[in-house]
């Protein structure tokens, strides 16, 4: 049977018939990345889906040699991540699994002194720090692309928070601050949208990062939630003339911080009647009773609610299906958690580049699963203008 196959193969090589069969890889080849395009993107081509994940961005040619000969291919192309087909990936999975592993270790933490060992642990021969790199340079592409791709459409609503991190700068161990920014679209659907990284919060740094955002296309922003930074506030206001909101609950440890142990609990419930109000104006009389009330026995806390009144009930001039989101940076505190986990294994960076690099694929990671989600996070019908 063998020997039948091989002269078959070698007469189609041959003859004419190598035409059809080249036609035929081609078309068997295109349908299948069709299929696997139409899996990504949660529609066919040219259907029109409430369901869609993401749109198609045409096509790239390539050439694939087969036995056959030249087969002219059309991969389809994203507008949102990547997609290569699985038949032409490495074939070899010994070495697949291997790039895999390092790749992994890295984007979960784990520092590249520790890789060797753990594919030693695997039964595979041990990797030069070189080679490390050499792989970890595969990743640094796909993250530059996600972080410097354009941004299309509104996004009414901006979470902004920063995180800090140990980085070895011209023989010093200094902390840089990696702020990240996330966003709801106008379809109700949540982004990470950049990362920048600085030496510290200064105005400076967080203007130069939200001009950044501007110029790869954010716009339509109604309101920033952040954590009560007057550098963010500053910023928010110059480059993006848009709402801000002061995080309620770090506003709430700031408020409760002047109650005194034994009257925290009573002061968080007598604060919390004012955003149990259903609109705006309701919740402004009476957060101004609250701190009127206060006064006597706590004027420090009463002069906080007097001067944070208008940022932490920002909020509250927004549809009310969307508030519960909106009053904190709780939305982002999450990602942030998992930067944080992961960037303490590794404990210092050798240099900001292989922050990027880890940090990047960590918002890369979560970015693909919320775009792989069903529902949206906000309604559509609701985010289209504020409750003024």
């Amino acid at each position: 049977m063998t020997d039948e196959m091989m002269t078959l193969r070698a007469l189609v090589e041959k003859t004419p018939d190598a035409d059809i069969l080249r036609d035929m890889i081609g078309f068997a080849a295109q349908r299948l990345m069709e299929m696997e395009v139409g899996g990504l993107t949660g529609a066919d081509l040219g259907e029109r889906s409430p369901d869609r994940l993401v749109q198609r961005n045409g096509y790239r040619d390539r050439d694939w040699e087969t036995r056959a000969g030249t087969v002219e291919l059309r991969i389809p192309k994203l507008r949102k991540g990547s997609y290569f087909p699985s038949f032409l990936e490495p074939r070899r999975m010994a070495e697949k699994a291997l790039t895999a592993v390092i790749q992994e270790a890295y984007i979960q933490g784990i520092s590249t002194r520790s890789v060797d060992d753990l594919v030693k642990a695997l039964g595979m021969g041990g990797v030069s720090k070189s080679q490390v790199s050499r792989l970890c340079e595969e990743i640094d592409a796909r993250v530059k692309t996600f972080l410097d791709r354009p941004l299309e459409g509104d996004w009414p609503y901006l979470w902004i928070d920063a995180t800090y991190v140990k980085v070895r700068n011209n023989g010093r161990i200094v902390s840089v601050a990696v702020i990240v920014a996330v966003g709801v679209n106008a379809d109700g659907r949540r982004e990470v949208l950049g990362m920048d990284i600085g030496p510290s919060e200064a105005e400076t740094f967080w203007t130069d990062f939200l001009r950044k955002l501007r110029r790869r296309g954010l716009r339509g922003v109604k309101l920033v939630i952040s954590d009560a930074h007057e550098g963010i506030k500053a910023a928010v206001a110059k480059i993006l003339q848009a709402s801000w909101q002061r995080c309620r609950v770090h506003f709430m440890r700031n408020a409760l911080a002047h109650a005194g142990r034994s009257g925290r609990r009573v002061v968080s419930a007598f604060i919390a009647t004012a955003f149990a109000q259903d609109d705006a104006e309701a919740a402004k009389q009476q957060w101004r009773r609250v701190a009127d009330q206060l006064r006597a026995k706590l004027p420090k806390l009463a002069a906080l609610m007097d001067e944070a009144e208008p940022d932490v009930l920002a909020y509250m001039s927004f549809p009310t299906p969307h508030r519960a989101k909106l009053h904190s940076t709780n939305p982002i505190e999450r990602l942030n958690g998992e930067i944080k986990r992961r960037t303490e294994v590794v404990g210092i960076f050798p240099n900001e580049a292989a922050i990027v690099r880890l940090v990047g694929a960590i918002l890369l990671e979560q970015n693909d699963e919320w775009a792989i989600q069903r529902a949206r996070y906000m309604t559509l019908e609701t985010i289209a203008s504020p409750e003024r």
